[in-house]
């Protein structure tokens, strides 16, 4: 039996190593998008993730609107403060219990108890812990509401959430 130089073996190999490298790019044609599904209307939540246990709410605790009240004729942009009474404010992510943070609801219902608050432009997540905001909101009436969720966006149950008020942007 004839042994073969090494060398000689190379362009066979780079050929092979070739080959086998074409074999593993080839990519499939992608398959079809999903047809789109339609999006949530401003009076509902979107789609909900799945369910997750919501945390026991601390007894006696509230959530409202500091110095903002239902019918109030308001200018935009408008402050908005939120206020918390029985519960502590923890950024998201914290996993201390019993604590959490304010989500503001506007133009819309509140989002399923079992399920993390949605994030869109109905459901904003004031995750760090802020206690107020600056809105810009169009002429017309609108509605807010505070929820309150813990460090994973989930309410707590029963529900901490202010009453729903509405204003009237000038």
């Amino acid at each position: 039996m004839t042994r073969k130089p090494l060398l000689s073996l190379f362009p066979t190999l780079l050929l092979s190593a070739a080959v086998l490298a074409a074999g593993c790019a080839k990519q499939e044609e992608p398959a079809a998008a999903p047809a789109a599904e339609p999006a949530a209307t401003p009076a509902e939540p979107a789609a909900a993730a799945p369910a997750t246990p919501s945390p026991e709410a601390p007894a006696g605790a509230k959530v409202f609107f500091v110095d903002l009240k239902d019918g109030a004729e308001v200018s935009s942009p408008l402050v908005v403060k939120f206020g918390i009474e029985g519960i502590e404010i923890a950024p998201a992510g914290d996993e201390k219990p019993g604590t959490g943070h304010h989500h503001l609801i506007i133009d819309a219902e509140l989002s399923p108890p079992d399920a993390p608050v949605p994030a869109n432009e109905h459901y904003i997540h004031f995750g760090k812990g802020q206690t107020e905001t600056t809105l810009t909101l169009t002429p017309g009436p609108h509605t807010l509401q505070l929820a309150f969720a813990n460090y994973l966006h989930v309410p707590f149950n029963p529900p901490l959430a202010s009453d729903k008020i509405t204003v009237i942007v000038k």
